[in-house]
Order: structure tokens, then sequence, then C-alpha cells
């Protein structure tokens, strides 16, 4: 028999009782036939002359024969399966010697013995399978694992005792096991309620959550992008349509007090050098929306706490300047807690204002009346009731911020200042409408308040804020100047006419009134807009859809019948339209209570006599306060003025829904973070928080981000994944910008000290700065070699010396950053911004000319520009000239000589390459590998482990990924063959310029470096190349203010 059939056979009878053994004569008579019965042994007898000749009979007929039984056996089975084709049944297997006598009581032991033996071994359980899982594979049913009685009857029993032990472990089953009682209306809203305690769920999360991919981000449960392909269509609804968002989660700051106070409080976050503050005239009115970047007190340049937008609430009186101002500031949920602390300390607002009663949460359990209701309703064998006498009391759907604790304040007083500081986060409902069709959509799914006539029950209504509107002759006038101004937006055709930041204020009709019964898109209405009946034709607009899409209307309205709309744009919503009752707490806490339900207003419609028809409610219809607020969409640049614009709509909370719809029956396509991102990119302006890297948010968001990718890098394969280090990448997840920043100081400061040393002793100040155009550069002179590393030049014992001297003033140069907080600013002064773009022009004279007061590229104009940033960031977009679509962490980096020359003879060079790198890291993980190897051949797995893990490993080993660069960085701008001048943040195919473009942050030390070496012609062209490429690329640099 082979070895495999004789382990085969051991495996079996290790299992076998230990007072089990065979007989020495049937290894002395294998070869004899003898057969029970008609020859053919059964298979009972069969068993037994195997185990049946027990130990007792062998020790009672030969005792010599003890010590000697182990090695019978094993040379019994090695000697019965010599036989070719291994065991045969038959007489060959059988015992040949039957004893001529045997002792009952000795044979009855050894048979118990035995038996014991059996039943132990078939009661204990030798795998983790259960017991229908045993059964041949043909005899086994589904209703086996839940159905005892499925089961053969001897394996009943212990199928019980293992379904009792599993009924302990398992966990309670929930109350409501049916479908039908988890989809209950109760049910269900207190399961949303408990899933909303760690992630805030916005009003419109169940529409979302059906139709888009949801992520969990800054402590919401948003839409990430739709599940359907929609980047084009979502394209083409902000360029010709509209596109619907939700920006709920959106924090929103209040401030209460003097008008002097809160300028003074919040003039020393803001700096009038980064453009429009708190103060603007405009603004300061309530006519319009403003924006700003925050900075903590007195820190400007640096220290941003990040952008955010304000409104100030129009004075009710204009004359008076002793009113208390009401002061609305939106920011991103990332920036809320550094914008509020910082506005509190800055405002004095230390003393809480906790509200009088703390009430625990109701809404996660139900109340007593709400048990004893659902008990006396079981009773009744009738799916709903309607009570018509009484009111009963249902848990009610979270509405606003539900994972915050109720006793925590949320607003803080100051005693000094006499300011109160609010937090309305989740207290009101933002949605944006981006697009032509804004107005069209506004218009026809919102209807003005009808005037309360005092003929219905003014008592009856819960709407008394609105009964006393309308007896008021002030009041009942101003609605009538809004809802004029509102009927005007009809027949505009783009958003982008009106001035930018306008706000109206206005109170509308319960949108779902007028829900039309099928989805429908909103077109303008010409008879709202009279006089732009024209042709096309020999210069001349027919005012039509297609061609006026993001022209001003003013160039159509040459009607005088159109002076309304003419002063419109010229100057906007006036002052007094800009009044909302959405500035008052308790108007909006009434509109939000007595909201109707759905369903009784579907019950309502259902009962109508004409199916279809109008529905009017009388005195119990809502009206609810909104404010309006333009977006200005694209204002940067000179290309595609106001693309992106539209609308923000301010809703109470609890009306998200109502509104939500209305605005998607019109013909709205909704988006998500995605699509908000684009349209951010298409606009050219940084995206929150991630543009942001001199700001603490936006710092987390890249850490965070950076993770992210890393993780998912190393899922994959080393062969199915790029490796970076020998494609010269050493940052492919994230953007180091402060190392880039002090790798261009250091290095200008390197060429400063090696080319001219006799200018250090008397211009300190040169540390630092770039070469006049005059003055021989070496950027192009080192751009032209591949090399890995930096070289070191060689100097003599009097350039030694200087070379002291400049490095004790870098040295106080960098104790002074240490002392004055000097660090990472990105650059937002619009003086400077003006004149960094009129030097990134490739003709001096044509980007000269708008701007005639800029001065010109020099040393001293460099060296007063660095003494105010010595490390800035510039925000700046990129155009690809040819093929090339950029993606994130994109290089920028600075051309050659070679390369420019090259470019202006050929005009379709695409641009030069990157040598490959070598990898030194690779080579130390295969050295690695295979000693590791080796010392498993020598010693064994078990040593090889002890030994590897008594070992002191390798410095940097557990950091050693294939494919990244371990350890700290080496110079990033001298790393590869061209200079690095910073990355792109955001890049894609602009379907826009139909060609790639980029947006990102450079390097103003190298910008500077870069435009005083490039000619004329030549200035403003860089190279970009993607993380995963070799391949260089050019594009041209802009800055647009």
């Amino acid at each position: 028999m082979s070895n495999a059939k004789e382990r085969k056979h051991a495996k079996k009878m290790r299992n076998q009782p230990s007072n089990v053994t065979l007989s020495s004569g049937f290894v002395a008579e294998r070869d004899g036939k003898h057969h029970f019965g008609r020859g053919k042994p059964s298979q009972p007898q069969k068993q037994e002359l195997h185990s049946g000749t027990s130990r007792q009979w062998q020790m009672k007929m030969n005792p010599h024969l003890l010590p000697e039984s182990d090695v019978n056996e094993q040379s019994s089975s090695k000697t019965m399966f010599k036989k070719k084709g291994g065991w045969k049944a038959g007489p060959e297997g059988a015992s040949q010697e039957i004893p001529k006598y045997i002792t009952a009581s000795t044979f009855a032991q050894a048979r118990a013995a035995e038996i014991s033996a059996m039943l132990k071994a078939v009661t204990q359980k030798s795998s983790n399978s259960l017991v229908f899982q045993t059964l041949p594979r043909h005899m086994r049913r589904r209703a086996m694992s839940h159905n005892v009685k499925r089961l053969p009857r001897r394996l009943q029993e212990m199928a019980k005792k293992e379904a009792e032990k599993a009924a302990h472990q398992k966990k309670e089953h929930s109350k409501n096991k049916c479908h039908k009682a988890r989809r209950c209306h109760i049910n269900r809203t207190l399961e949303f309620n408990r899933r909303q305690q760690k992630n805030t769920w916005l009003e419109t999360h169940i529409w979302h959550a059906k139709r888009f991919h949801m992520v969990k981000r800054w402590g919401y449960c948003l839409g990430e992008r739709p599940t359907a392909k929609s980047h084009r269509a979502c394209y083409r609804a902000m360029t010709d349509l509209c596109l619907l968002q939700d920006l709920s989660y959106y924090c929103c700051l209040e401030l209460k007090g003097k008008e002097e106070e809160l300028l003074k409080a919040l003039s020393q976050m803001c700096s009038t050098d980064a453009g429009l503050t708190f103060a603007a005239v405009h603004c300061l009115s309530g006519k319009r929306q403003g924006s700003l970047m925050l900075y903590r007190a007195n820190k400007y340049p640096r220290e941003v706490l990040g952008p955010v937008t304000f409104i100030w609430k129009s004075r009710v009186a204009p004359e008076d300047a002793s009113e208390d101002r009401q002061l609305w500031i939106w920011l991103h949920p990332t920036l809320k807690l550094a914008v509020l602390e910082e506005i509190k300390t800055t405002c004095q607002c230390s003393e809480p204002v906790k509200s009088n009663i703390c009430m625990p949460d109701p809404l996660l359990t139900p109340a007593p009346e709400d048990s004893q209701a659902e008990l006396a309703d079981d009773k009744i064998s009738k799916k709903r009731k309607r009570r018509d006498d009484g009111v009963v009391s249902r848990p009610k759907k979270t509405i606003g911020d539900g994972t915050g604790d109720a006793c925590q304040p949320r607003s803080w007083f100051s005693p000094t200042t006499r300011i109160v500081v609010s937090d309305l986060t989740m207290e009101m409902n933002r949605f944006r409408l981006i697009g032509p069709l804004s107005h069209c959509i506004l218009t026809s799914a919102l209807r003005a308040a009808p005037v309360h006539t005092g003929e219905e029950d003014a008592e009856g209504t819960p709407h008394h804020w609105w009964t006393d509107t309308c007896r008021s002759s002030d009041g009942l006038s101003l609605h009538r100047r809004q809802e004029a101004v509102f009927q005007l937006l009809g027949g505009i055709s783009s958003p982008a006419e009106i001035p930018a930041g306008t706000i109206l204020g206005l109170t509308v009709r319960d949108p779902r009134v007028n829900l039309p019964p099928q989805r429908s898109r909103a077109l303008p209405d010409p008879e709202r807009c009279q006089g732009l009946e024209f042709t096309c034709e020999e210069g001349m607009c027919t005012g039509s859809w297609s061609c006026a899409h993001w022209k001003p209307l003013s160039d159509h309205t040459d009607d005088p019948a159109n002076e309304q709309v003419k002063q419109l744009l010229l100057e906007g919503v006036p002052v007094a339209c800009a009044h909302s009752f959405i500035w008052d707490q308790d108007v909006c806490r009434s509109v939000t209570e007595n909201k109707l339900l759905d369903q009784d207003l579907n019950r309502m419609r259902s009962e109508l006599l004409v199916p279809g028809s109008q529905l009017d409610l009388g005195a119990r219809e809502s009206k609810i306060p909104i404010l309006l607020i333009q977006q200005p969409g694209k204002v940067t640049g000179e290309e595609r003025l106001g693309w992106g614009s539209g609308w923000d709509v301010l809703v109470p909370k609890g009306w998200g829904m109502a509104f939500w719809i209305p605005f998607i029956y019109r013909g709205a396509r909704v988006g998500g973070l995605k699509e908000a991102t684009v349209h951010s990119q298409y606009r050219r302006s940084p995206n929150i928080p991630g543009d942001f890297p001199d700001c603490r948010a936006g710092v987390l968001f890249a850490e965070d981000q950076a993770k992210d990718l890393l993780e998912t890098y190393k899922r994959r394969p080393p062969a199915k994944r790029p490796n970076y280090v020998k494609l010269g990448t050493l940052a492919p997840f994230c953007c180091p910008w402060e190392q880039l920043t002090r790798d261009w100081e250091s290095r200008v400061h390197a060429q400063e000290a090696a080319s001219m040393p006799g200018a250090q002793e008397t211009d300190p100040r040169r540390l630092g700065v770039p070469c006049v155009p005059k003055e021989p550069c070496q950027l192009s002179n080192e751009a032209g070699i591949a090399e890995n590393q930096p070289r070191k030049p060689e100097v003599t014992d009097c350039q030694a010396q200087e070379g002291t001297k400049v490095a004790m003033e870098w040295d106080a140069s960098e104790d002074h950053v240490a002392t004055t907080g000097s660090q990472l600013c990105v650059v937002r002064s619009r003086k400077l911004l003006k004149q960094l773009s009129s030097w990134c022009g490739p003709s001096s004279e044509i980007r000269r000319a708008p701007c005639r007061g800029q001065q010109e590229l020099t040393r001293n104009v460099c060296l007063s520009i660095l003494d105010d940033f010595p490390r800035a960031l510039v925000w700046v977009s990129l155009s690809l000239l040819r093929k090339g679509s950029p993606e994130p962490r994109t290089m920028i980096c600075v051309p050659s000589k070679e390369d420019l020359l090259q470019l202006s003879q050929d005009q379709s060079y695409h641009g030069p390459w990157e040598s490959r790198h070598s990898d030194p890291f690779k080579s130390l993980i295969l050295k690695e590998k295979e000693k590791k190897k080796k010392e498993k051949r020598q010693n064994g797995e078990h040593r090889a482990s002890k030994g590897l893990a008594a070992g002191a490993p390798i410095a940097g080993q557990e950091a050693l990924t294939q494919g990244l660069w371990s350890g700290p960085l080496p110079g990033l701008t001298s790393h590869c063959s061209r200079v690095l001048l910073g990355f792109v943040t955001q890049g894609d195919f602009s379907m826009a310029a139909g060609c790639g473009e980029a947006l990102g942050f450079v390097s103003m030390t190298g910008l500077l470096e870069m435009l005083s070496s490039q000619s004329a012609a030549m200035r403003g062209l860089v190279l970009l190349r993607p993380p995963t490429s070799l391949q260089y690329r050019f594009a041209r640099i802009t800055i647009e203010v």
C-alpha cells in the first residue's frame, strides 16, 4: 500500500478507543477464508471482527503479547492493505480465528467501554457545524434551520438543544417585527429621529437618499452626486436651464446690538485692503449681500478664519441711527467653531443666555398618552382612525439641529457692548437656484400671499402677524411693492443682469396649493417684459432665449414703456423692499408650528368636486416669509462674466420639502456636493474648505483627504499602482505648501549669495529677492539639467565669509518670523493682485493699457512686496495651450529657456518629458525580503519569526511603502528637471472653454522670479505635469481679480 493510503487509514483509526485493538491471530491468519452464513460476512459482524477481539481476551489468552500489541496492530494494518486496489470487503478483511470460550463479565466490561466511547464520540461535536449541516446535501432542507421537525427524529433532540443555546446568545428581537409595523408612520418617525442623533439630516434627506450617493461630512448626511449619469446634464442646467442645490447645512450666526458697537468689533476681523468690509454702504443699508474674508483680530494678512457672506437687516426708519441692528453671517460648517469663538471674543460676549425651560428631547420616546391610544386602537379592528373630538399627540419629526443638546446655550450676551450673538444653525432652509431659468422657476412656483380683507374670522386664523400687517397701510403698501418687483423678475432673461447681491423680501402663499399635476419646464413669459420684439439680422437682437443668456437686458430695453425694468437693472431692488418677516423669530416659529400637514392637504384635495381644480384654503392657508438673495456668479476676469449666477431662497425651518418639490416640478435639476465643486471651478473661485491652505479648516480637510487617498493606494498591489518615486512625484496625495515657500526662499537666497557676493554687504534686504531681468538668472541653466538633487556650488574663502554673513541675516529673519507669528498666507490684497495680474500678461503694452497706474517689475518693487509677504501663495488660474486634462495635485513648474525657444520655433510642441527617476526604496524592500527568505530557510519558520521580532529593524522600515517616498521630503523645487512653482487644487476638462483648465496656488517668490526671467512675448507660460505622468504640457497662467 502506498504511503498516502497508509496515512489515510491511520487518520481513520486515530479516533478509535484505546481499549480496542486487533488480535495477533488476525495478522497471522489473514490469508485464511472463513465465511459466515453463505460465505459473505455481514457488516455488523465485520465491524465486530475488526474491533471485537478485545485486549482483555488477549491478556487472558496470551499475557506475553501485551507489550507488542501496538506493533502487531501497525503490522496488521500495513500487511492487510498490500493487495492491489487497496482494502477490499470480503473474507480477506475478516479475522480467521474465533475464540473457543469467553468470560461473560470480562466481555461485557469490554463491550461497555466500547459503547461508552462510541456514544461519547457521537455526542461530542468535532466541528462548528450545526446538526442539520451534518446531513448529506440531498437530505437538507431550507426549513430545517428554523423548524426542528423537518429533521430526522434521531437528530431532533440535539437540534432543540442547539436552538435553545442560540436563543440565549441572540439579541432581543425588535418589537416591530413585521414590515407593516415598521412602515407605520409613528415608528418611522421615531426611527428617523434616532438615526439623526450623530449626523444631522436636512429636511430633504429622504428625497436625496433615494436618488443620490450619500456621504457623512461635517456632521451632516449630504448628497454627494446623483446615482444617474448627469455630469453634462448638470452643466447644461447651470448654463442654459436651472440647477437646484440644498445649502441648508451652511451655518448662520446672528449679531444684535448697536451699529457702532458691531462695526467697531467686526472691523478688527477684516481689512479694507482685501476688499469691502461690514461697513460697505450698500451692504450696511440692507440692500445687498456682502462677502469678505475673516481673520483673527488684528492679524491680517495671516491667521485667516475663512470666507463668509453677511446680510444686514434693513432699517425700519432709515434716519434713526440709535436703532438696534441685526446682522446675519453665513459660513461653511467647518469654519463655524473658530469664527464663533473669535466673534464672541471681539464682541466680549461671555455670558450665555439660557432658555427658561430646559427640557429633554421628547421626540425620541412616545408619550404615555400615545401608548394608551395605541392600546385602545389595537382592540378596534380599524387600520387608521381620524378623531374629530380630540387631538392625539404624536411624535414629531426632528426639525433643525437634532444633534445639539437642548440644554446648551445658543446665545451669548455682552454686558459692556450690549451685543447678543446667537447661533441660528438649521433654523432656516437655504436653497440655491443656478442658471438663466431661475427667474422663471421662482415666479411660476411662488405666488405672493393674498391680502387679508378682514371678512374672514381673524380670531380663527393662526396667522395673526399677517392679519396685523394687512391692517397697517404701510405694511400693505410695502407688500404691494414687493409683489410688483417680484413680477418684474419673470421677464428678465438672466440673474446676472441684476446687481450683485440684491436682496428681495417677500411673503408667499403655500407653494403646495398651486403645484402642477405633472412635472413641466417653466419658460420665460414674454408679456412680463415689453419691448423685446427685435430681429437678430444685421446686428439686431430678437431677445429670444437662445441669444439672451448672459447679455444685459438694458441692451434690449429701448422702449420707454419698460422704465421699471431699467431702473431695476441699474439700481436694483429698493431698500424698503428688502424687508422680510423672516428676521422675526416669533413669526418663523408661528409659521413652522401652524403648517398644514401633507396628509390633510391631500385629503382636502381628494374631496374636491372637480379633480385637479384649484384648492381654496381661505384663512387656514399658510403665509410664509422668505428672502431672495441674488448670487452674482463669475465676477473675476474677462471671460464668461455672469456665468453661474442665480438666486438663494431662505425659507423658515419645517418648510423645506414644501418648496423643494415645486421647484423640481417646474424643471429644476438637483445637484450635490460634486456639482457645487464644478460650479466653483467654472467660476474660478476657491472651493471651501479645500482651497484655503492658510486656514485651519483647509489644513484638516487636506489631511483627511491625503489619508483616504493613501489607504486607497495601499489597497492596490504594487504592480497595479503607479510608482511615484520613479515618476519624481514627492507628494502625490497632498500639497506641502509650507515646504514649498521655504524652499523658494532658500533657493533664491542661495542664488543671490552665489551670483552677487559684493552686493550682500551693502543691501542686506536682497535676501530672498528675485533677480532683475537685466542680470543673469540661473533658473534656466539649472532647469535644463535633469538632476534629482540640488547642486552644491563650490565657493572660495571670501565667498564663504560673505555667505556666513548672509546666513546670519537669514537666521535673523527666521527669528523675526518666529516672533511675529509670520506663517504661510495667501495674497488677498486687491491692489497687489491687480499688479501681479498686469505682470502675468504675454505683452506688457496690452496689459498695461487698462491700468496705466501699475508699476514696472523692478528690484525695488519686489523688495517691497516680499517685505510684506515673505512666504505667500497666489491664487492663479491656468489654461492649457494644447491637449491635456489637468487633475488635482498636478505640479506647476517653471519652463526653461530651451523649452520656450522650442515652443517659439514649433507651435505644435506639446512640452518636454521628465526623465524616469531611480527608486532607492525598492532595493531596500527587496533586500529585506531576501534576508527574510534566507533566515526562513536556515532556521525554519518558528525561529525566523522569533529572530525577526527580536532583531533590530532597519531605520524607517515600518514606514516603507513601495512606490512612495519615505521619510522627510527632499528639496521640492529642485527634485525634478523643471523647477517646481506650485500645485493644482482643482482641474479638469472645461466644457465651457473646450480645453483643460486648472486652479491652484503658486509661490509668490517663485512667480516673481519666473516673470523677471521671461521675455515679454513668453511671459506667463508655465508647465503642468500630473502626478502619474512624465509629460510636461504648456499652460498660461492668469491672475483674475
